[in-house]
């Protein structure tokens, strides 16, 4: 009987430790919908952290703003095409995900931009929500292809559907491995 209440204890104590130090988190791939593209130049990685959690609080009160001022944060911003990265805990990424529907336009250094969050991805690691991004541009590429009027721009967004694939993120990668020194060897 000791050894059941023994591992039992040892149960517990390691269930504790890991709900402590283990900070799991995911990440929100989003992107920015606006009707006027160069209206993104605007934007501001602490415009939609704000906006953002005006939507939870609006949206969940309390409870949301407590759990959002926790761990939320805007990892990535790219003006140019709109795409955002949050991260938020694994525990409570939903709220954060059902708070985007609320945002309706960002405000930044007095001007309003009409708009919308379009969640693309949730992913466990920034390296998944990239894999995912890869994609989701070479797809929106082949999309573009059709419409394309003329020779040179066929030509252009073909050249550009090339230069987003697998490979290329796979060489980059091979590129940084072999310039970092960690130690760390992968069998």
């Amino acid at each position: 009987m000791k050894e059941r209440s023994y591992f039992a204890l040892f149960k517990l104590i390691n269930s504790f430790n890991l709900s402590l130090f283990c900070d799991l988190s995911r990440y929100l791939l989003c992107e920015v919908c606006v009707p006027d593209r160069s209206s993104l130049q605007l934007l501001e990685d602490r415009t939609i952290y704000n906006t953002l959690r005006a939507a939870v609080n609006r949206a969940h009160g309390d409870y949301g703003s407590a759990l959002f001022n926790i761990g939320v944060i805007v990892k990535y911003l790219n003006a140019h095409t709109g795409v955002v990265l949050i991260r938020s805990r694994k525990k409570h990424y939903r709220l954060i995900w059902s708070a985007l529907s609320f945002i309706t336009c960002l405000e930044n250094r007095g001007q309003k931009v009409q708009c919308f969050l379009n969640c693309l991805h949730v992913g466990g690691t920034i390296r998944t929500c990239q894999k995912f991004l890869v994609k989701y541009n070479r797809q929106q590429l082949h999309r573009m292809l059709p419409a394309c009027k003329t020779d040179a721009e066929k030509q252009e967004v073909r050249r550009a559907i090339l230069s987003c694939s697998l490979s290329n993120v796979r060489e980059e990668e091979a590129d940084e491995d072999g310039s970092d020194d960690d130690g760390d060897e992968e069998t």
